[in-house]
């Protein structure tokens, strides 16, 4: 499916923001683990969150969805031997949290996904895993999906990188408490991208799990216990809120998101500083934000270090504002769905932007033109991309791929306003 996206007026409005997507895979997951029944109110249904849903069942949880709600029966960490290879799409997230809690299995289990998933970096965590009893391998030895796991969480001590992937932290941490003994999990050099293990921590603690982290040795410390059934309302996701956001911040308007939450540990609630840098008004309330904008903004520098969700929208964003755009800091957003860092510079120029490519990020000056671009199948791309649709008519070729993690995009913005056809 491609899109044509047509420019469009100022945004006046009201809307509850999409719900969050990392808050569904981690709650959706640890629930499967815990005792008892839980119920997960205000779920992201998209096809990321299905596979994570869909990998759950593979070990024997049952799951009963209703629109707006999941009941999970928990395995209380005793998990059934997958019957078949668990398929889990384009979901990253669910291939790295996944893997760890397979160890928790007595027996083998295989995870495989599309081809864009295949290019995703697993070795660092299969190496961490392996002090902790479980034997995780690459089927092509070259450290990437197919990948192979054989149960044994025992527990232990292990460090990981911290520079790479903070799914790879979250992954073990999720798995922890049902290991024989004590986890403790040293992180090495940098620690990217933080508040996603936050997150991680946070509903761990919800389902009565207690976490410590030592700050001085920058290490996690998981004792053996249980997550009990809860339960538990997802609240809004600030990465598919950021188009919105950015929607009101460049054709201008006022525009209130709900169910964005004022002490939310998501790390792209960053977003609301960055377009408040570039002149937008902004009002944070306790569950909603207020975005107030007159359609022009200036170029800035931006580190993006613990938000690197967030690059495609701050590209289009620095496309599309006065001067120049800095962004760094986001080196590991060469290893998402596709190398954003040098996708974003590919699709920027085919619209006549001056883009330089650097190892950590974009440099960019602000001017844009109308065109033709493509979605490296990255849902984050179609999204931002759409958005100089709004004030530069393009073209989207292969668009469908924003139903990963914002599957009403289309209908939210057509009822702001916004003309975005399917062809």
């Amino acid at each position: 499916m491609d899109l044509i996206v047509n420019c469009s007026s100022e945004i006046m409005g009201e809307i509850n923001a999409p719900p969050s997507k990392s808050y569904t895979h981690r709650a959706l997951i640890i629930s499967s683990l815990a005792k008892g029944t839980s119920r997960i109110y205000n779920p992201l249904t998209s096809e990321d969150t299905m596979s994570s849903l869909k990998a759950c069942e593979s070990f024997g949880t049952e799951i009963r969805m209703s629109n707006d709600m999941y009941c999970i029966k928990g395995n209380n960490g005793v998990l059934k031997t997958p019957k078949d290879i668990i398929n889990v799409g384009n979901s990253g997230t669910t291939l790295r949290i996944m893997t760890s809690v397979a160890g928790l299995s007595k027996n083998y289990s295989i995870f495989t996904g599309d081809d864009s998933l295949k290019t995703r970096p697993m070795q660092y965590l299969l190496d961490a895993l392996k002090p902790l009893g479980v034997d995780a391998v690459s089927s092509k030895n070259d450290g990437m999906p197919p990948i192979i796991v054989k149960g044994g969480f025992n527990g232990g001590k292990t460090f990981i990188n911290g520079n790479v992937s903070s799914q790879f932290i979250s992954s073990i941490l999720i798995a922890s408490p049902y290991a024989n003994d004590t986890m403790q999990l040293s992180v090495k050099g940098e620690f990217i991208s933080k508040p996603y293990v936050d997150i991680t921590m946070d509903i761990m603690q919800k389902f009565g799990v207690k976490t410590n982290f030592d700050v001085n040795e920058n290490t996690f410390i998981i004792e053996p216990s249980h997550y009990v059934a809860r339960d538990y309302n997802i609240e809004g996701d600030f990465s598919s809120a950021s188009y919105l956001i950015a929607a009101t911040a460049i054709l201008g308007g006022e525009l209130t998101i709900n169910n964005l939450f004022k002490d939310s540990k998501q790390g792209d609630k960053y977003i609301l500083d960055i377009i408040s840098q570039m002149g937008v008004e902004v009002i944070i309330k306790k569950n909603s934000v207020v975005i107030k904008s007159n359609g022009q903004i200036e170029g800035i520098d931006v580190d993006l270090s613990n938000a690197p969700d967030l690059l495609p929208t701050i590209a289009v964003l620095g496309a599309l504002s006065n001067g120049y755009t800095n962004i760094f800091g986001v080196e590991h957003a060469r290893f998402k769905e596709t190398d954003r860092i040098t996708a974003c510079a590919t699709e920027l120029k085919k619209l006549s932007v001056d883009v330089t490519e650097n190892y950590n990020g974009l440099t960019i000056k602000g001017g844009v033109k109308s065109g033709i671009v493509n979605s490296h199948n990255d849902h984050r791309l179609v999204m931002a991309l759409s958005l100089i649709g709004l004030k530069k008519n393009i073209y989207i070729c292969d668009a469908d791929a924003y139903s990963v993690s914002f599957p009403n995009y289309l209908k939210v913005m057509s009822n702001l306003g916004c003309s975005i056809i399917c062809k």
